[in-house]
């Protein structure tokens, strides 16, 4: 098959990969209907997390089943499934206490790499969910949505307690925090700040459901979140970036007794103990189980109450995966959709 290798900073190749095949009794094998690029491949193509060698990339993933191992008893050869971007066995404590992302067996969903022809899938029966019957091709987007960026955006809502009149803030307007704001509609808030600087990005916010857009930074993004709230500071805010920078006005946007939910991938953060100590402010967040999620966002996806796939600005073949990248880090793209 063809698939995805990074090999180092900015050296994304598309490349001639060993086929993928059952190596554990519980695995399936699928065939890619849509892949993308996620804004976390960004971290290692930049440089910024260092490749010590070739890496198969990709994360996301829709498809059909190929093959099955024979310890799979709920997944079967020809299903559509959407998948976490790690693996669980959906049984344990942990994952029946809904944070399947830190599974006694946890692993990477898709280990061959999901930025290619086909995958195997780990821990098949726990990871996957079939849809009843094969979508039409225009929710094939919002599906593979679901695998992850969608999936990381709600998680990134309930984390931060998102509910029926709340103010929620949003720090980071690539495509997890858009997701965010597309959550946090669904989950019923009053109004939804979403701090961005870029006017696509701005348009589709407010497509999808922002009341208000700051384009302020740092200290004059949390004073005009204070401006907007009557000095409290927003209930929920949502942190989508990573960065001190994204943490700190995150924290500092939000009252006394509010909410962050962050999942932005964390890089060189550093919370001061006092400051936090007085802000009253919940800090929860991480990588999101996806998959406790996945059911609810495939019904609404299915029955086209939501159109996450939206978040989709750029559609490449997946021979193209290095413009891909390339269009993402140079802000050109919010998220890159690519098509085996």
């Amino acid at each position: 098959m063809k698939g995805t290798m990074l090999y180092g900073a900015r050296d994304v190749r598309y490349e001639d990969r060993p086929d993928p095949i059952i190596v554990d009794p519980t695995d399936a094998i699928i065939k890619l209907s849509a892949t993308c690029v996620c804004g976390s491949d960004l971290w290692p193509y930049r440089g910024i997390d260092p490749t010590v060698e070739p890496r198969a990339m990709g994360h996301e993933y829709v498809g059909i089943v190929e093959e099955v191992g024979k310890d799979v008893k709920h997944i079967q050869k020809g299903q559509f499934v959407v998948g976490s971007f790690f693996a669980s066995d959906n049984t344990c404590e942990i994952c029946r206490s809904g944070y399947q992302t830190a599974c006694v067996q946890r692993q990477p969903g898709a280990p061959t790499g999901a930025q290619a022809q086909y995958a195997r899938i780990a821990l098949a029966d726990g990871t996957l969910v079939p849809t009843p019957a094969l979508p039409d091709a225009d929710l094939v987007p919002s599906l593979l949505s679901a695998s992850d960026v969608f999936g990381t955006g709600w998680f990134a809502a309930d984390a931060a307690a998102v509910g029926p009149g709340k103010t929620v803030a949003v720090v980071g307007d690539g495509g997890v925090g858009l997701c965010g704001v597309l959550a946090a509609k669904q989950m019923g808030a009053e109004r939804i700040i979403v701090m961005s600087r870029h006017p696509e990005r701005q348009k589709l916010a407010l497509e999808f459901g922002a009341t208000d857009i700051v384009s302020e930074r740092g200290d004059e993004g949390v004073a005009k979140i204070k401006e907007l709230t009557r000095g409290l500071g927003a209930h929920s805010t949502i942190e989508a970036v990573g960065t001190q920078e994204s943490m700190m006005q995150a924290i500092q946007s939000t009252r006394a007794g509010g909410h962050v939910g962050f999942v932005g991938v964390l890089h060189d953060v550093t919370i001061q103990g006092l400051p936090f100590f007085f802000s009253h402010v919940h800090l929860h967040g991480g990588p999101a189980p996806v998959r406790r999620y996945l059911p609810q966002m495939m019904e609404l996806i299915l029955n086209g109450k939501i159109n996450p796939g939206k978040v989709f600005d750029l559609t490449l073949p997946l021979s193209e995966v290095a413009e891909g990248y390339r269009a993402m880090d140079e802000r050109r793209a919010i998220k890159t959709l690519l098509q085996p």
